[in-house]
């Protein structure tokens, strides 16, 4: 009998270990002490399982401003004790990122383009893997530039494509090219497409989201500094984007997809469009407008957990 309890204490053992937060550095067991230094939290001076061991969606986004307002608004949605107004940024000994624990919800920025968003995730991954959490979801929450969309609609990203609208992130690691696939979870694409039909004003799409490195010659716009190309070279790349399956344009989604997609971790990008890029590159609705945008992703998400967690009304 004693081998047959063995065996099954093992597979449960195994089994609660794949539901974790995994990472994929053999030489994190061999340190003493994880400093988390971009968030100001240390393995050692910090217990994590205790801190944040009961979280199960985490939710980033680029602004500071923006998601402490989540924070503050998801407070509310979950109908939690205290002042939303009083959330205290966890963060606050570092001046890089922001981050606001809400019940089973963390709110964190992660600053603008693919490295800002990198160095945040590595020390967002291993916070939640020194915590032991499980079964964790993770939702990137933005704003982007929409293709052949009307500006308010939310695109929910079925695959983050490379500038060759290829599914894939491409990493220099020791000089040498590491690629790694961006395909996002179809399951929690498909759930969070339903729940916009819950909603009201919230027009919602799937598709494929563009990922640049950077805001102006990189997404085809014809107002930066630079420009070496001309109008109908621009609306020639769009086309082809479209067809490709591309419905917005941001700076972060391929290696948020890549890195979570290696961890295990389930994943969705859900941004709302801000303009239609076919017709133009500058952004001109009212900023009472855009605010009321912005929050779209926000109630989107919102709805997601609350129905996760059986709590709407």
């Amino acid at each position: 009998m004693a081998p047959i309890l063995l065996n099954c204490m093992g597979n449960e053992h195994n089994e609660y270990i794949k539901q974790q937060v995994q990472v994929k550095n053999p030489y994190l067991g061999t340190m003493e002490e994880d400093i988390l230094y971009h968030f100001s939290l240390s393995t050692r001076t910090h217990n994590l399982p205790e801190m944040f061991g009961d979280i199960k969606f985490v939710c980033v986004g680029g602004s500071a401003n923006r998601m402490k307002a989540f924070a503050q608004f998801i407070h509310h949605e979950l109908k939690l004790p205290g002042n939303p107004e009083e959330i205290k940024d966890i963060c606050d000994g570092t001046d890089r990122y922001c981050m606001y624990k809400v019940g089973p919800v963390l709110s964190i920025s992660h600053g603008m383009g693919v490295p800002s968003i990198s160095i945040m995730l590595h020390e967002l991954i291993k916070l939640l893997h020194h915590a032991q959490c499980r079964d964790v979801i993770l939702f990137r929450l933005g704003t982007s530039g929409g293709v052949g969309l009307a500006p308010g609609t939310v695109v929910i990203t079925e695959k983050a494509v490379d500038y060759s609208f290829r599914p894939q992130f491409e990493q220099v690691v020791l000089g040498k090219v590491i690629t790694r696939s961006t395909e996002l979870d179809k399951g929690v694409s498909s759930e969070l497409l339903q729940c916009s039909t819950e909603l009201e004003n919230l027009p919602t799409v799937i598709g494929n989201t563009l990922c640049t490195h950077d805001f102006y010659e990189g997404q085809g716009r014809l107002d930066g500094a630079l420009c070496s190309f001309s109008h109908e070279e621009k609306l020639e790349y769009l086309r082809k984007a479209f067809e490709a399956g591309v419905r917005n344009i941001e700076m972060e989604s391929t290696v948020f997809a890549a890195m979570c997609r290696v961890c295990g971790v389930k994943a969705a990008v859900v941004c709302v469009a801000l303009l239609n890029r076919f017709d133009g590159d500058q952004i001109t609705s009212s900023h009472d407008v855009l605010v009321e945008y912005q929050q779209r992703p926000q109630i989107l998400v919102s709805h997601f957990i609350k129905k996760r967690l059986g709590i709407l009304a």
